[in-house]
């Protein structure tokens, strides 16, 4: 018998929008088995006092990049696989649920609460559940039932991704270590009706700033083991989404405090939230790019960003970005499009070659509500093979504007992702990429920048979207509300408890 625990590792992770005409396939996830979940994590690696504090066994993870709705084939293959590795494994004292909390599957509710009940089928009432999770997830009232421990990311955007990770592995096996045989910590769940977009609650600004920078000193608290804020997912159309306060530990009463004065601080500040940059239509950005001396100038087209679910292949921006004179001639203003996938495209391109003029057509093969293919006739700047979400890019100038297509959708985050193609995003006047918030190197680089409100399945404009199974009153849905919210403390029984009533 192993002197240490026994902790498996399992789960599925991936964001969805309902909006997005697009759906999520089983190779999207890229999933890890066994000793390669353990290789993936350094946290996990011997010689570290996490690796060698339990007895670590892998099932099955599977990380997508966001998208539209994931298949119910895809779900059902790996969810049964992961029942079946568990099936094999010894007994287990612990359960790592690597998940991220937004993934919708066709046909489901709830999903994360769905698989973590099947997981429960296979290894037991008795096992310690610890999650992980991106505040930009969604905590029903089941899911915290069926969890023993859960935490998400601080920091948006997700810089601690793996310390929050590590966290949920430490605070599992020092559970499994400390606590008196049989117990479980208390849990407090408090619902929020405020449910806002990424870009209008990231932790770089008030208010989510000082709001989050409360979570430390609420885990401090004596008889309290973890504290987390989830903001919830705007772009799914279903009645978990909200944002959710979550406070673990021993003492009720300062688990109950705790949980309360988050939710408190949440809820005051409701009016507060805005988005993190200036904001404008399309138009209005590339104006404003052009008028100004800042360079590089970055301009987010956030409606089909990649990275918060959009189908990444929405033609809009590149169409009204092409159409405009300044950009006719080569010798126009320097701008990169990121960007637009494109498989035929590609081929095209690539079978030509580096140098050579091309006409092709690309994009809007999976979303075409916004706007159709775009064809473009430029020249072929370069040719990148391998990359491990869009396979092959091709970089096409046309005028003074350089295209990045590719064979699947990518999402454009780090310096290198432009430099590897041949570019340079810090000489170049402006960037144009589909994301929300820029990610730390992108905002480092921006001299200035604007949030370009355009349409897509992650539209910022969450009105115009029109959801309908949102639970209501809700934020910014509703400003005028009947009464004050209930923020008081709602403790969640044991996961090897009954859970009572309906969920709230």
């Amino acid at each position: 018998m192993s002197p240490h625990p026994v902790i498996a590792i399992a789960g599925l992770a991936c964001e969805n929008s309902t909006f997005t005409p697009s759906r999520t396939l089983a190779p999207a996830f890229h999933p890890k088995r066994g000793d390669e979940i353990i290789k993936h994590y350094s946290f996990l690696h011997s010689g570290t006092d996490i690796g060698d504090a339990a007895e670590w066994r892998g099932a099955l993870i599977g990380h997508s990049l966001p998208g539209g709705i994931v298949t119910r084939d895809a779900f059902e293959e790996f969810a049964g696989e992961i029942i079946s590795r568990l099936k094999q494994m010894p007994a287990l004292d612990g359960l790592w649920f690597d998940i991220h909390g937004a993934m919708y599957v066709d046909g489901l509710e709830d999903i994360e609460s769905e698989l973590l009940r099947r997981v429960r089928s296979a290894i037991g009432p008795d096992v310690i559940v610890s999650a992980s999770m991106d505040l930009h997830g969604n905590v029903s009232r089941e899911l915290a039932h069926q969890t023993d421990l859960i935490t998400c990311y601080r920091m948006a955007p997700h810089e601690d991704a793996l310390d929050t990770k590590e966290r949920a592995c430490r605070n599992l096996v020092e559970l499994l270590s400390q606590r008196p045989r049989g117990s479980r910590p208390l849990k407090a769940w408090i619902p929020i009706p405020i449910l806002l977009p990424g870009e209008q609650t990231s932790t770089r600004d008030e208010p989510a700033k000082h709001i989050y920078a409360a979570v430390p000193g609420v885990e401090a608290t004596g008889g309290v083991l973890d504290a987390a804020i989830w903001v919830g997912y705007a772009w799914a159309d279903e009645w978990r989404n909200r944002a959710i306060i979550m406070v673990t530990g021993w003492e009720k009463d300062a688990v109950a405090a705790g949980a309360e004065k988050l939710a408190k601080l949440f809820w005051e500040a409701r009016g507060d939230f805005h988005f993190v940059a200036p904001t404008g239509s399309f138009k209005e950005c590339l104006d404003t790019a052009l008028a100004s001396k800042a360079r590089p100038y970055f301009i987010s087209d956030s409606g089909d960003n990649p990275t918060a679910g959009g189908s990444g292949d929405v033609t809009w921006g590149l169409t009204q970005l092409l159409a405009r004179p300044e950009f006719k001639d080569a010798s126009g203003p320097k701008v990169i499009y990121a960007s637009v996938p494109g498989a035929e495209a590609i081929k095209d391109a690539v079978d030509a070659g580096v140098g050579a003029i091309v006409t092709v057509t690309a994009g809007a093969e999976v979303d075409n509500i916004h706007a159709g293919p775009i064809t473009m006739t430029g020249q072929v700047h370069a040719i990148k093979h391998g990359d491990q979400h869009a396979v092959v890019e091709v970089v096409l100038q046309v005028g003074s504007v350089f295209a990045i297509l590719t064979k699947l959708r990518k999402p454009y985050h780090k310096e290198r992702d432009f430099t590897e193609l041949d570019l340079s995003p810090r000489s170049a006047d402006i960037v144009i990429v589909k994301i929300g918030y820029l990610e730390p190197e992108l905002y480092n680089m921006a001299k200035d920048w604007m949030l370009g409100l355009t349409p897509g399945g992650v539209d910022q404009d969450l009105k115009r979207l029109g959801h309908s199974r949102i639970r209501r009153p809700m934020w910014p849905f509703d400003t005028d509300f009947a009464s004050e919210p209930d923020l008081k403390a709602r403790f969640i029984p044991l996961s090897n408890e009954a859970l009572d009533g309906p969920d709230e």
